[in-house]
């Protein structure tokens, strides 16, 4: 029974909270919820328990305990874990779970030919065979998946770029969402150049898009629909100041992909004699409301440029490595105070959604490139999987305050990875020593998504079965799809 008050205690409580001080490591530690809210947080006693048992009697649940009401001080139990905002993954791509491994070691424009163009094809072709056969849609069997790995890996929200043809699946995207129990941002991906033909659209499509998104969910809750063209080399100056400008009608974040990778980069910069940067200060978008993923390749007037408009950066350096994108100069951006998170990037480039995974990486790389292994420490990273994509994406998440939105993560300490385990070593446990599997508890909104390891609001079984004969059919459809050239720098003449 899901009850309005739900009480955590844990061995180690990490607020992330900017009112305490976002290095406050909080030994048994507590949270309580009041619907969708954090009510209370800090350091348990019992007297805190007798008096919360005392005022909300049978409104309460105590996560952990082995019975469902008449609660005792003891039936408190201090579960062996540790409370943490849940993880905010500023910058993703859930189509993208259908097609991993199917392109690897490649670079980025011959992968998105290999395996997102692929995925473009082969459910505009095969669309209604596959329902057919699964009897139900493909793109949503895709979408929940997605929403699977975000629980899994104790992902509470989401910017889910919606790239390519799945862009005209956001009802569908939406739907997986409100089932899921997340939050998301989902911006609306766009092309009218460089890309293959089968997506091209022209911007009063895309205004029209936006506009019937808007009006059907802009209200809905824990949805949000933002302009986000795909990259600065498929999209003109006339789509992006005419989706900048809806953005600025309305009110709402801008989200694009720069200067991710150094071919393509190059490239653009001969073809329109200027980085990708300089061709969005350009056209006028750039300012504290856009928000960019990769901007991997940069040249000193593009930092500058950064740095001047507050624009934000997103980096995902597993998507980055694996397809040999290169790295931000994440430490001079950060000297400069350009605001950065960490993220994941989509399943099909990263492999999975271990955003863990991702912060760990972020800090090893700048340590071992600049010889200096004070860089990025442990506490910094989790912060930028946190409290910084939550400010980036203004979401009322991101730390353990008072009037906060509930959602947040138990991860089990009990694995052998993560002992020994210390108030003093608890954070650098989790980024050092963490595989990304021991997320334990997942509330979000006030409400359980995964309980003891289960995920409950998806049927996990179901899902992977689904994805795995969709996966089965694209392989095959792969063997028979004519070469596509689309791509940036690989498009046909």
């Amino acid at each position: 029974m899901d009850k309005k008050h739900k009480l955590i205690r844990s061995k180690f409580l990490i607020p992330l909270s900017k009112k305490i001080g976002t290095k406050i490591r909080i030994e048994d530690g507590y949270t309580l919820t009041e619907g969708g809210l954090l009510k209370e947080v800090g350091k348990y006693s019992p007297k805190i328990g007798e008096r919360i048992i005392h005022e909300y009697g049978d409104k309460l649940q105590i996560i952990g305990a082995e019975k469902n009401g008449n609660y005792k001080e003891k039936d408190i139990i201090c579960l062996n874990g540790v409370v943490l905002p849940g993880f905010i993954k500023a910058h993703g791509h859930d189509h993208e779970t259908l097609i991993k491994g199917i392109a690897k070691d490649e670079c980025l424009t011959d992968w998105i030919d290999h395996s997102a163009n692929v995925l473009t094809r082969f459910l505009d072709n095969k669309k209604k065979e596959l329902k057919e056969k699964l009897d139900k849609n493909p793109y949503s069997i895709i979408f929940m998946k997605a929403r699977l790995d975000d629980i899994y890996y104790g992902i509470t929200s989401t910017l889910n770029h919606l790239c390519k043809a799945s862009k005209y699946n956001a009802e569908d995207v939406i739907e997986a969402n409100t089932i899921a129990g997340t939050k998301m941002i989902l911006a609306v991906g766009v092309q009218d150049r460089n890309q293959d033909p089968c997506v091209l659209s022209t911007p009063e499509e895309e205004i029209k898009r936006l506009n019937d998104l808007y009006n059907a969910f802009g209200f809905k809750d824990r949805i949000w629909i933002i302009p986000g063209p795909n990259e600065v080399f498929s999209n003109s100056a006339e789509m992006l100041k005419a989706l900048k400008q809806w953005a600025r009608d309305h009110n709402t974040l801008f989200h694009v992909h720069s200067s991710e990778e150094p071919r393509t980069t190059t490239w653009f910069y001969e073809q329109y004699y200027m980085s990708p940067t300089q061709y969005l200060y350009q056209a006028g978008v750039l300012d504290e409301e856009t928000i960019i993923a990769h901007q991997v390749n940069n040249t000193p007037i593009d930092l500058a440029i950064l740095k001047k408009t507050g624009a934000k950066v997103v980096h995902n350096p597993l998507a980055n490595t694996i397809l040999g994108s290169g790295m931000p100069q994440i430490v001079e951006m950060l000297e400069k105070g350009i605001q950065i998170a960490i993220s994941t990037d989509g399943p099909g480039s990263s492999d999975d959604q271990n955003i863990l995974a991702a912060a760990r990486l972020a800090s090893q790389y700048q340590k071992a490139y600049h010889k200096d292994a004070s860089l990025l420490p442990a506490q910094q990273v989790l912060e930028m999987i946190t409290v910084i994509p939550a400010e980036i994406l203004k979401l009322n998440a991101g730390s353990l305050d008072v009037g906060k939105d509930a959602d947040f993560i138990v991860i089990d300490i009990t694995r052998p990875n993560l002992v020994p385990i210390r108030v003093d070593n608890v954070v650098e446990n989790l980024i050092w020593s963490s595989n990304g599997s021991e997320v334990r508890w997942v509330i979000a909104n006030g409400k359980i998504l995964k309980d003891n390891y289960k995920i409950i609001t998806l049927d996990e079984d179901e899902i992977k079965n689904d994805l795995q004969h969709i996966s089965e059919f694209l392989i095959e459809y792969k063997k028979m799809c004519p070469e596509i050239r689309a791509s940036g720098v690989r498009q046909v003449k």
